[in-house]
């Protein structure tokens, strides 16, 4: 982000040890200079980064395809959502 080694080492910590946030325009830029989605900076888990990382690489057609399937899989009651899922992982194409 054009900062010395230094200067960006000690920003980090800072960020880490959450005494100073990240500017909306910085996670931007963040996200732009590692090449992922702005979202998958703000995942609150793995599976999500990954989920974000994976949706981010898909057309937005696509995109809007996987998101109503995600939606409507949710929506299923555990039981049939597990096999679902089961299913899904048992055939991957």
């Amino acid at each position: 982000m054009g900062l010395d080694k230094d200067t960006a080492s000690a920003r980090i910590s800072r960020y880490e040890s959450e005494s100073m946030t990240v500017s909306l325009e910085a996670l931007f830029e963040l996200a732009q200079a590692l090449d992922v989605p702005p979202a998958y900076l703000l995942a609150t888990t793995p599976a999500m980064a990954d989920a974000i990382l994976a949706l981010g690489i898909q057309s937005e057609a696509q995109q809007a395809k996987l998101s109503q399937a995600l939606e409507e899989l949710t929506a299923l009651p555990p039981g049939k959502r597990k096999q679902a899922i089961e299913r899904l992982l048992a055939h991957p194409e």
